[in-house]
């Protein structure tokens, strides 16, 4: 057993034992289905904390050598495969994380120099009896021994793009890096499977790639994999039953990343930190600021600021995601930008209208964290001071509402600020705080007719009131409360038994001035 040939089980030991598993060994079935055919190379992009360290460490687990690892699989979804048997450690394994060779090295010759002796070290103290054509040869050397061994290799490589995130502006040393990979896996019969992860697809160069042989499964087209990206619904749902936590405002949270014929996807991260410490939060932000997200959505491309903001009052966006080079610094339009934000999970893609989107609260809030401390004049205010724009309407302060809903007050290409359904939009983000108190609704049917935005209290918080907002655009708000009423639309929250603020809202086009009415209502009990 060793640290890269033949590695241990240990690591998926500890998966398996902590207090949240969530089976994914399914995976494996799909890799056993393409091992020593045309499909045997594997590349997976995923956002960090999308689980895929767990996923290589179960792979190595099960396919190396260097331990015995059926007990550990007892249980387990692949058991019940007829080929689990077939397979389980049979084979010669090579786990690579890159980031563990990139960071003791100084540069891109130094760190696949490292990577080489490392596995060579250890692949000649396993077989030292052979004759070897040239020992510091890595790829040779693997050859000999499949040779002589008829044992073939699995590589597994962990953090495979960390080169391009360091290297961002080195086109060199990611050509050196890409290279090496190549001379490693492309073409090698010694090779049964090769399987990759990382946060970014293969790096694209010219009209070819170094790595075009590989499968590529990604935040975009996840294919059949798609269930493996994160936790399901049902997954989550059990793990809310189990820690007894409300399976609506979960999904609020941690929620939205969706793909063709496959159940929504939560971040598993967020979600396990969410069931271990009892309360809904901001999870993110643990492994990586918000300023990560801030460089790319501050950059100057036209339509770029607009559509972020609209994503925030949770509109969705078009995107062309097709010339996307696969890097972080070849950005050449908004379209790369917001590309890049779907591998790095900051947004989801929907394939079938070919449009983002913010996925979740979670994510949501890290939006709103970069715009509030970047330089985007009213708006930054208005997200800034949407907490005390709530607290106006909880505390019936109409004049404040409307001033915080001036600050928010703002201009598209894609929105035109001219009716009332610009106007929701605005409201969105002069209420951006009430998303960590209410599940919200837009145009959410009930009575006579569909009320525009619709407030409901999380269960935690029972204490605030629920709100029924009306907009009306060149009219009154005064005008707004009695539609609300008249229709009735306070029949869409039957069953609730708190309190309620009726809330209209005006925007007069000749003077430019928002006006607000707030009532208190009582339904016939």
């Amino acid at each position: 057993m060793g640290n890269y040939f033949n590695p241990g089980n240990e690591k998926f030991y500890e998966a398996v034992n902590s207090e949240i598993y969530i089976d994914k060994t399914g995976l494996i079935e799909y890799t056993n289905s393409v091992i020593a055919t045309m499909q045997k190379y594997i590349c997976i992009s995923r956002p960090r904390r999308f689980g895929k360290s767990t996923a290589a460490n179960m792979l190595a687990a099960y396919y190396s050598r260097g331990c015995d690892t059926g007990e550990l699989f007892s249980g387990l979804e692949i058991t019940e495969s007829k080929e689990f048997p077939v397979y389980l450690n049979q084979y010669n394994t090579i786990f690579l994380n890159m980031q563990e060779f990139l960071s003791q090295s100084e540069n891109m010759e130094g760190m696949l120099a490292l990577i080489r002796e490392s596995v060579l070290w250890e692949l000649l103290e396993e077989y030292p009896e052979y004759r070897y054509f040239d020992k510091t040869n890595l790829t040779r050397t693997m050859q000999d021994i499949y040779g002589r061994a008829k044992c073939p290799f699995i590589v597994i490589i962990d953090e495979w793009d960390c080169v391009f995130r360091e290297y961002k502006t080195d086109k060199n040393a990611q050509e050196q890096y890409l290279d090496f990979l190549r001379d490693l896996l492309k073409d090698k019969g010694y090779i049964h499977l090769a399987y990759m992860t990382g946060i970014l697809p293969i790096k694209k160069y010219g009209t070819h790639s170094a790595l075009n042989m590989f499968d590529e499964f990604t935040m975009i087209d996840p294919g059949p994999l798609a269930s493996y990206v994160g936790f399901t619904e049902s997954e989550v749902e059990k793990l809310c039953g189990r820690y007894q936590m409300d399976p609506e405002e979960v999904k609020n949270w941690y929620d939205g990343y969706l793909f063709e014929g496959s159940q929504p996807i939560y971040s598993p991260r967020s979600v396990v930190s969410c069931m271990r410490f009892g309360k809904m939060g901001n999870y993110w932000n643990q492994t990586e600021t918000f300023e990560a997200l801030q460089v790319y959505i501050d950059m100057n491309f036209d339509g770029l600021r607009e559509d972020v903001l609209s994503m925030i009052a949770g509109e969705r966006v078009p995107v062309n995601t097709g010339s996307f080079t696969n890097d972080m610094t070849t950005l050449r339009t908004e379209d790369d930008v917001l590309t890049l934000l779907i591998h790095l999970g900051y947004l989801g893609y929907d394939n079938i209208n070919r449009c983002v989107y913010i996925p979740n609260g979670e994510v949501r809030a890290e939006y709103v964290n970069a715009v509030s401390v970047s330089d985007w004049g009213e708006v930054s205010k208005a997200l800034k001071n949407s907490a005390d724009t709530l607290r106006a309407i909880w505390q019936k302060r109409p004049e404040q509402v409307a001033e915080g809903i001036r600050q928010a007050h703002f201009e598209t290409s894609h929105i035109q600020y001219n009716d009332e359904n610009a106007l929701s939009y605005t409201i969105s983000l002069a209420l951006y705080a009430a998303r960590n108190f209410y599940t919200i609704h837009r145009e959410m049917p009930g009575g006579k007719g569909i009320a525009d935005l619709v407030f409901i209290p999380g269960k935690q918080f029972s204490d605030k009131p629920a709100l029924v907002v009306e907009l009306k655009w060149n009219k009154n708000a005064a005008g707004a409360i009695a539609q609300i009423k008249e229709k009735e639309y306070c029949k869409s929250l039957e069953g609730y038994r708190g309190n309620l603020l009726l809330v209209g809202v005006n925007y007069d086009r000749k003077t430019k001035e928002h006006t607000c009415v707030i009532e208190e209502y009582h339904p016939e009990r």
